[in-house]
């Protein structure tokens, strides 16, 4: 029999469970166009009724193909309620009254597989019996073949829970209260700073061969209290903010599923298929920018009793021994370097959740071109707005971040003799002129190279975020005011310690980099509670 150009099979109404009628329908290829012969075109695959089900109009975000290949497989996976709806729009052939008498015969087997695992979890499963969480599991109708599921395996020790990274990571910004990361890294810092004071380094000073004395206090380290007291707690709370309002909210509304488990799985998806971007990442932080970094900038020197890197904090113990000994240098600098590893892999794994927040919002947006609603529209501009300016205070604070590494980084070799007189004297330069203060000690700086890669990867995921929002199409946000702020702020970091009052230019960066975190929108808000109070009177 042949519905609008497929063949259509009639339910049997037989009594079979979801896994043998699903495996009779796809060898027969129930719901496949007919060949140009006339002829059925064979059975399904899981590619094929994947790309089937994607290309229903009114489903629009599609189906994976890992998820129709459980169907294929044997086991104890069913398939869910939304699924349902999906798979008897192919059976039934596009005709209304086959596809409601499919979706009936498709919920009844469904009932069934789940009536036949519940009796086999009864019968005496093993897993079932060591671990119940396994056996309530298994009466959900959840066909999700993500690895973003947390599966059980069984090995000689009994059930475990596979690790995934991805989901690790996410899990410090989605899960328990939006204060938990930002306050843990506060107070990681400040019990370094306990440390240095009870190690005599908070402040400390030396004298440099040139004759220029110079502070080198844990606490008068920029790139350690700004960074981590105030730019890095704030990133975080602004990505944790994006990142739990599409999930919770903005991904539900648009794709429109009102069961929070279907969305929250779709995200789930998203969020693992960057799985590898996570690994290298830990990798990078913590091997290379961590324990390799650490081995040469501070153990070796302190081992030889001096490099090539500019004296600091972490290298007190050779000039200032009086201080603290090399022993407790190594200590201290190792549970720093840790600590630095592990809040810049948080980062990255920041940048690369707004990276997914965005492509996940493209990705729906893309499937609803066919939903010409101004009502959905409205909401989609919506969200997009709101993504859009936190992913801009999170590119503002990545700059900074950025800005204040390459700040200390140069003070380090310059002849000033704190960070703040540094910079004074150099805006004073500018206008009354005198000695170049960035005249200093040619030094190793891999500082310089750590911030080039965080203003890098900030840099492109914000213009990955302004690229896929199109604009004024889709977006009503002032992109070019905030691709400007975005531009002057890295202008300033590249033309750090360049020339003489490059501090003023750094001055000015740095305030429309402040009121951009108040105002992301740059006045916008202003501008259109005007325009709404005018156009009431």
């Amino acid at each position: 029999m042949f519905k609008n150009g497929k063949l259509f099979l009639p339910p049997p109404r037989d009594g079979s469970d979801f896994k043998e009628l699903f495996k009779r329908l796809a060898a027969a290829g129930a719901g496949r166009p007919l060949g140009k012969d006339g002829f059925p075109a064979g059975p399904w695959t899981p590619e094929l009724l994947a790309e089937a089900i994607s290309r229903i109009d009114s489903n629009r975000i599609g189906v994976d193909v890992r998820t129709v290949q459980l169907w294929f497989q044997e086991n104890e996976k069913g398939i869910s309620a939304a699924n349902i709806r999906w798979l008897a729009r192919v059976f039934g052939c596009d005709d209304p009254v086959a596809t409601s008498e499919w979706q009936m015969e498709l919920s009844a087997a469904q009932s069934r597989l789940s009536a036949k695992r519940r009796e086999w979890k009864r019968a005496g499963s093993s897993v079932a019996q060591e671990n119940p969480d396994t056996a309530r599991a298994a009466t959900l109708d959840d066909d999700t073949a993500s690895p973003a599921e947390l599966k059980w395996e069984t090995d000689a020790n009994g059930p475990r829970r596979r690790f995934g990274l991805a989901r690790k990571s996410e899990a410090f910004f989605t899960h328990g209260s939006p204060l938990n990361l930002p306050a843990s890294v506060f107070a990681g810092v400040t019990a370094l700073g306990f440390l240095s004071y009870i190690m005599g380094i908070h402040s400390a000073t030396y004298g440099r061969t040139d004759g220029v004395v110079k502070q080198v206090g844990f606490l008068w380290t920029a790139n350690w209290t700004l960074v981590f007291m105030v730019f890095l707690p704030l990133f975080f709370a602004f990505v944790t903010e994006l990142v739990t309002f599409w999930k919770d909210d903005g991904r539900p509304k648009l794709v429109g599923i009102h069961n929070k488990m279907d969305s929250d799985d779709g995200w789930a998806r998203s969020v693992e298929a960057s799985s590898y971007s996570y690994w290298a990442v830990f990798l990078i932080c913590v091997l290379f920018a961590g324990l390799f970094q650490w081995i040469g900038v501070c153990l070796l020197p302190l081992m030889k009793g001096g490099g090539k890197y500019a004296t600091d904090w972490g290298k007190l113990a050779i000039v200032r021994p009086e201080l603290i000994s090399v022993p407790e240098e190594v200590v201290f600098t190792g549970l720093a370097y840790l600590y630095m590893c592990l809040c810049f892999y948080l980062f990255f794994v920041g940048l690369i959740l707004l990276y997914t927040v965005v492509h996940d919002l493209w990705r729906i947006g893309r499937a609803s071109k066919n939903w010409p609603e101004a009502d959905y529209q409205r909401e989609l501009n919506e969200v997009g707005l709101r993504v859009m300016l936190g992913i801009f205070r999170c590119t503002v604070l990545g700059v900074l971040i950025a800005i204040v590494m390459k700040l200390q980084s140069a003070y380090l070799t310059s002849r000033g003799e704190n960070i703040v007189a540094w910079l004074v004297d150099d805006m004073s330069s500018a206008f009354y002129g005198g000695n170049d203060v960035s005249d200093g000690i040619a030094y190793r700086m891999p500082t310089h190279y750590s911030s080039f890669l965080v203003v890098f990867s900030t840099r492109v995921v914000f213009g990955y975020g302004a690229i896929r929002s199109g604009g004024g199409s889709r977006v009503q946000v002032p992109l070019w005011k905030m691709s400007a702020v975005v531009a002057l702020l890295v202008a300033c970091y590249l033309l750090i310690d360049t020339f003489a009052g490059f501090s003023i230019l750094l001055g000015v960066g740095v305030l429309f980099a402040i009121y951009g975190l108040f105002d992301p929108g740059l006045g916008r808000w202003q501008a259109s509670k005007l325009g709404n109070n005018q156009s009431v009177l």
